[in-house]
């Protein structure tokens, strides 16, 4: 059956298939050894000790996002539209990220500072994973291979990267390492991962030494990208806030159990993200090839993306108890009834990435703030209103609702998007995507 649907997909998506296939070989590996370490994490901290790491990567994402700059669909678009101009484009992004993620350290320390006063261990903590950040420069070397539609080398060399850090992650379990030491552990696998981009890039016979940093390319970046800046913040401030929040409401051993849970309910909707991730290059193509071609590429695209998401939400459902118990024991008990809720919002999650390629092709990344910024809002208020009186639950039940508000609802309060939610509803009421 999965062969079938995997030989359909592939058929009925072209290219986009092929390349979601890479990059569904890398989540794959993710899957395998970064579960089974990071739950092996998990039962070794402790819901305390795994809430408080789980609260300083909550917020170095959150930093990490606004040091990203909004700039992946862009230079991806850029790149298919100019090769040619590729060394002043992949130059002039890696200097714009290396400096945003220097920027994010220095702020991420003073959030600390205010977020949780006389607590060195969370400052110690944030401190080690925002030295991670200015290394995001790297990035641009895989938004190279995704636009040039060869995932395979950047796909290769970062399942190496992660496969030696986690490595590292669980020697470090076995030699009963200290919680800072896990934090270091990221950083070597942030430095792992930009050492094998550029490997494989000087392997497929490109010139690093060509890159320049021109400041005409990069104000024209950033004047298309700086409303994905603050969506991008938005983004990662309603798929983490309900860490942050809980954290600071709850306590780090309820984050934990809750934390366990997101990381169980990311495991599926890898898939789906991947074949959206993927569908960027062929989607801007079709639209140039014609309304016809596009409207269809983009149906079988949403669809595609909600039948794999509901076919994880509903496995999820019927056995997040059994999982709960044997991944993660009787400490953690407490996080499938949050697991399940977290299994439906990702249907919405995936969808969002999948509806991003279409306002990344039509050029509308304003609208896309506006939507993102709704769904911030929703996940925000929600969950200060609900976790006092419902902890990790009441975060899950928050996020579901943000991610359909930023995601879906969003479409039927700004015109310009209406035509784009009748096809998600589409979608949502019938994945035909065949």
């Amino acid at each position: 059956m999965i062969l079938h649907v995997t030989a359909r997909l592939r058929e009925r998506l072209g290219p986009a298939a092929g390349n979601a296939g890479w990059l569904l070989f890398e989540r794959l590996v993710r899957l395998g050894g970064g579960l089974l370490v990071g739950l092996w994490l998990a039962r070794y901290l402790g819901p305390v000790a795994f809430g408080a790491l789980n609260y300083a990567i909550a917020l170095s994402l959150i930093l990490g996002a606004m040091a990203a700059l909004g700039l992946d669909n862009i230079l991806v678009r850029e790149l298919v539209r100019g090769p040619a101009n590729a060394p002043a484009l992949l130059g002039s992004v890696a200097v714009l990220r290396a400096a945003g993620g220097a920027v994010a350290l220095g702020a991420g320390a003073l959030a600390v500072l205010a977020l949780r006063p006389g607590d060195p261990s969370a400052l110690a903590l944030f401190a080690v994973l925002g030295l991670a950040g200015p290394l995001q420069a790297s990035t641009a070397i895989d938004l190279w291979f995704q636009a040039r539609q060869r995932p395979r080398d950047a796909v290769l060399a970062r399942v190496v990267a992660f496969v030696a850090a986690s490595g590292l992650r669980a020697a470090l379990i076995l030699a009963r390492a200290p919680l800072i030491a896990f934090a270091w552990a990221a950083v070597a696998e942030a430095a792992f991962g930009a050492a094998a981009a550029a490997l494989a890039y000087r392997r497929s016979r490109a010139r690093p030494a060509a890159w320049r940093f021109e400041a005409a390319t990069a104000r024209r970046l950033l004047a298309d990208s700086w409303p994905l800046v603050f969506s991008g913040l938005m983004v990662t401030v309603y798929l983490r806030v309900d860490q942050l929040m809980l954290g600071q409401l709850r306590g780090d051993a309820e984050l934990g159990v809750y934390s366990a849970a997101v990381r169980l309910a990311e495991v599926w909707p890898m898939l789906p993200t991947a074949l959206a991730a993927a569908a960027l290059p062929g989607v801007v193509a079709a639209r140039e090839a014609g309304p016809a071609a596009y409207a269809e590429r983009l149906r079988r695209l949403y669809a595609a993306v909600v039948a794999l998401g509901y076919a994880g939400a509903l496995g999820t459902t019927l056995l997040a108890g059994p999982i709960v118990s044997l991944l993660l024991g009787p400490e953690y008990g407490g996080a499938a009834p949050a697991l399940v809720v977290l299994a439906w919002a990702g249907v919405f999650t995936s969808l969002g990435v999948a509806r991003s390629t279409y306002l990344t092709a039509e050029n509308m990344a304003g609208l896309h703030f506006v939507t993102v910024a709704a769904g911030c809002v929703a996940n925000v208020g929600l969950n200060w209103l609900l976790i006092p009186p419902l902890g990790g639950l009441g975060a899950a039940l928050a996020s579901l609702v943000a991610y359909a508000t930023a995601v879906y609802l969003s479409c039927f309060l700004v015109p310009r998007l209406r035509p784009a939610g009748r096809e998600l509803t589409r979608a949502l009421l019938w994945p035909r995507f065949w």
